[in-house]
């Protein structure tokens, strides 16, 4: 066997869907709580689903000791069942079954941090998604819905808190030292959604009126010393809960809502019901340890685990191929929450870019690999590798998109409906979009390519404007691109918002043939259906310029050929918020693609006094939101640019990125000290949007500043660094300081001002994280660098929130250090991918997506990528999750 052409375990086939053989209706689950040694006592009561194929009662366990096995409550001898692999088959049984299961797991030696683990003398549950199947051996799959009771039992000095799902109906002390306690889930759920947690932990608790009138408990537990930072996570939980009661009209459906914050976890959170289980980093926060993108990261987070529990527990998946169903509405509706919470329009335009930034970096980039899937994903080998952003972030703009084509009022039938329709079940993403279409009287059959068909498409722009008949034609082609396994794609439905500029930059009022009943109105969606259409508008005096793909109104990538004075109108008078900035984007995109082929011709590099005055401009103009101005002067990423490239050239981009921000500070040091110094948020840290805008201002105008390299504003940074009352201001200095190319003494006080942070926080694992970050991703830091890194005693691969604070940064947040031409940063990589496959496979297949795109690199670096990638698939014992990356990154 070749080592490029790794043999991978076989696909899972959307399309081979099976019902499950029995369905189960309740499940009594017994637990004798230890760290080295659990017993687990499993009762479901079962009954056969006729309707399915699947004869034989199945099961999934892994990493499991059988105790016991008694069907009926006869115990079962080994001739009377079969186990192959992690597959538990008993043939023949009755159509009424009472299963009931022991066995015996080991949770601190479960590294893997899926089903029940250890971390820090706490037990903690993480079921999604195959992992109760670690736990017990059970039907794990979404379809199959039961209620569930659960007993849970251990030292009381070791565990004094026991906690599950729904509600505790009981509690008391057992003999030698040990306690109970015993918990109801009211509502049917599958098995990923159970959850326990044992140890010693403390709670902020408050008691929360419904809209209805009925009071619930709420609780967010952590570790002792860390409930100081708890009440940032409390509010954003009674917001969520009123923003779903007004916005959705849906209600919590449980007596108590427990939020439980782990440092050992593979994800942000987890929406168990009724007791989510937290990565601490998006529960704690207090100003001296959490910067405002913490803040902001905790609401977002906190609000989509809440709204979950109805968009994804009480109507879940039928099969993990219907994952998106779940995920991309729940993000879509954090993301409303969130811009909701801001309110006024530009706050809503930064929350929108933010996200979009998100999509375009990385989600169009996996839309462009090997690893491209639908939103509705046809086959995988692991599930785990497809919580993807293709499944989040494209799917809620998909779920967007139906938002833009019903308006309102009509998503919010549309919703209603799916609820009315699914409470309860376990449903597929057509039943979404029946839901959808039913509600509003839509055809919507041809939006179901957004959820089969694969890849970001591509419309291309052609206008013609007629003078003397006072008419303007937009024609609008679709294509996308191949991607593995369809080659061909037919047309999407593509809501198009848009409006036209005068030669002053005001909305022009439009009159489209194709929308008549909207004559008059200054924003129109127009709906491209085909592989290419024309859209008609009258009664234009003069030729406008066209703001198309308003508030980004689709996932694709608009072609259009602008000139720099029709996006400098766009950039300064758009009405739409986005657009303004989308304008600003590609001004900025064109000046540095073009500077990045200077360096390689080995030309002088320059930039246009114009484009430098519409920053100034835009810099100075006090009518617009700070956090706005913020994100209107920040460059493209490197990632970005580099998706201009058929070949990427990671130096030659870093180089011209540099080069462009240098100049911006030469031509604008004035302007950007003024707008330091008028946006400082003097006296008590306020987490508030208009406080986190000006510092966001602020901040971006320090790191350009630090851009010229003189005593002056290497002082402002020092300054602001030793006396920040909060973490964004005091991280952001010290990120501008471990950035500064300056003299030797200079370079001295940063190291020291790295040191001295250290030593500040280093109780603070969250805030370590951070100090790890910041160095991986400096442009001064190369492999050797990063090696030392590693041996620091605070440095572990074991927790994932260390190794993605260092390792994931440098390989993917530090492009041009990460690419280094001699291959080191590649071999790094490989052990690295390697020793986590050991440890984590979750976290290693991740970390193995650093290399998916390698053929997009020069070919020097294309042997050292493929060497690496090659090392990793003949490695033994290679998990399911990181030999699909890799079989598929070498296949491509």
């Amino acid at each position: 066997m070749r080592n490029d052409t790794v043999i991978t375990p076989q696909a899972i086939l959307r399309q081979e869907y099976v019902a499950p053989g029995y369905w189960v209706d309740t499940v009594e689950m017994g637990f004798d709580l230890d760290l080295k040694s659990t017993l687990v006592a499993n009762r479901m009561v079962m009954r056969r689903n006729h309707a399915s194929t699947e004869k034989d009662l199945v099961l999934s366990g892994e990493s499991l000791k059988l105790v016991q096995l008694r069907l009926n409550g006869v115990k079962l001898k080994k001739a009377d069942y079969q186990i192959d692999g992690e597959t538990l088959r008993i043939s023949n049984a009755p159509d009424e079954v009472t299963l009931e299961i022991t066995t015996q797991i080991q949770p601190s030696k479960n590294t893997s941090l899926s089903g029940l683990y250890a971390s820090k003398g706490n037990l903690i549950t993480q079921c999604e998604a195959e992992g109760f199947r670690k736990i017990t051996w059970f039907p794990d799959r979404p379809d199959v819905m039961a209620k569930y009771t659960v007993m849970l039992r251990a030292d009381k000095k070791k565990f004094p808190v026991l906690l599950s799902n729904g509600n505790l109906i009981d509690e008391g002390d057992l003999d030698d030292g040990r306690h109970f306690a015993k918990w109801e889930d009211p509502f049917k759920k599958p098995s990923y959604l159970f959850a326990l947690v044992a140890g010693t932990l403390v709670c902020q608790e408050e008691k929360f009126k419904l809209k209805s009138g009925r009071k619930a408990l709420l609780q967010v537990w952590v570790e002792e010393g860390n409930l100081d930072k708890t009440q940032h996570a409390m509010d954003s939980l009674k917001k969520s809960i009123r923003w779903d009661e007004e916005r959705f009209g849906l209600e919590l459906d449980l007596d108590r809502f427990m939020i439980v914050a782990t440092g050992d976890f593979n994800m942000g959170a987890m929406e168990n019901k009724g007791l989510n289980i937290f990565n601490t980093k998006y529960v704690l926060a207090n100003s001296s340890i959490a910067t405002d993108i913490d803040y902001a990261g905790i609401e977002s987070v906190v609000g989509h685990e809440y709204f979950h529990n109805w968009t994804g527990n009480r109507v879940t998946c039928r099969d993990w191929f219907q994952l998106s169903l779940k995920e991309g509405l729940t993000v879509f509706r954090d993301q409303e929450f969130s811009a909701d919470l801001v309110g006024t329009t530009t706050g809503r335009a930064v929350k929108r870019i933010e996200d979009v930034r998100v999509l375009r970096q990385v989600q169009f980039s996996e839309d462009a690999g090997p690893m491209a899937h639908p939103v509705r994903p046809d086959s995988f080998v692991e599930i785990n590798n497809f919580y993807t952003v293709t499944i989040y972030e494209k799917g809620a703009e998909v779920v967007r998109m139906y938002y833009t084509l019903l308006g309102h009022d009509g998503f919010r039938k549309g919703m209603d409906l799916y609820f009315e329709r699914h409470d309860g079940q376990a449903v597929e993403c057509d039943d979404f979009r029946a839901a959808m279409a039913d509600s509003s009287g839509r055809d919507l059959t041809q939006f179901e390519r957004w959820y089969s068909q694969a890849g970001t498409p591509r419309v291309s722009v052609v206008t013609a404007y007629d003078a003397e008949a006072q008419t303007y034609d937009i024609k609008l082609t679709q294509s996308c691109p191949a991607t593995p396994g369809q080659e061909k794609k037919l047309p999407f439905h593509i809501p198009v918002a848009m409006g036209l500029l005068d030669a002053e930059g005001k909305d022009i009022p439009l009159y489209c043939d194709d929308y008549p009943a909207q004559a008059g109105a200054t924003n129109l969606v127009i709906e491209l259906t085909a592989a290419s259409q024309t859209f008609r508008f009258n009664k234009v005096a003069s030729e406008p310029v066209p703001s198309l793909l308003r508030n980004f109104s689709a996932p694709v990538v608009l072609d259009i050929d602008y000139t720099d004075e029709e996006l400098g109108l766009l950039f300064a008078n758009d009405s739409d918020p986005f657009n303004r900035w989308e304008a600003g984007q590609r001004l900025a995109t064109r000046r540095l693609v073009k500077l990045t082929k200077v360096l390689q011709t080995g030309e002088e590099l320059s930039l246009d006094d114009w484009f430098i005055n519409a920053l100034r401009n835009t810099l100075n103009d006090e009518s617009l939101d700070p956090a706005f101005r913020e994100l209107m002067l920040t460059l493209p990423s490197e990632a970005m640019i580099a998706e201009a490239f058929d070949v990427v050239d990671p130096q030659a981009i870093h180089t011209a990125r540099q080069f462009v921000r240098a100049t911006i500070t030469r031509h604008l040091k004035a302007d950007l000290l003024h707008a330091y110094e008028t946006h400082q948020t003097p006296g008590k840290y306020r987490p508030d949007a208009a406080s986190m805008a000006k510092r966001s201002l602020k901040n971006l105008a320090l790191s350009y500043l630090l851009e010229w390299a003189d005593e002056s504003t290497f002082d402002l940074a020092h300054l602001q660094f030793k006396e920040a009352a909060n973490m964004t201001d005091r991280l952001a200095a010290l990120a501008a300081l471990t950035n500064f190319n300056g003299t030797e003494k200079q370079q001295k006080k940063s190291e020291k001002a790295l040191r001295r942070f250290f030593k500040d926080f280093k109780k603070e694992d969250l805030v370590i994280d951070k100090w790890f970050m910041l160095q991986a991703t400096a442009h001064t830091t190369d492999v050797e660098k990063v090696r030392e890194l590693m041996q620091h005693p605070a440095f572990t691969l074991t927790n994932p929130n260390r190794a993605r604070s260092l390792v994931f940064n440098f390989c993917n947040a530090n492009p041009s250090r990460f690419h280094a031409a001699d291959g080191s940063g590649y071999a790094l990589w490989a052990e690295l991918v390697i020793a986590l496959n050991k440890i984590n496979p979750q976290v290693a297949a991740r970390l193995a997506r650093s290399l998916d795109r390698w053929k997009k690199y020069p070919v020097g670096l294309q042997a050292h990528m493929k060497l690496a990638l090659q090392k990793v698939a003949a490695t033994k014992k290679l998990s399911k999750d990181v030999a699909e990356v890799v079989s598929k990154a070498l296949a491509a």
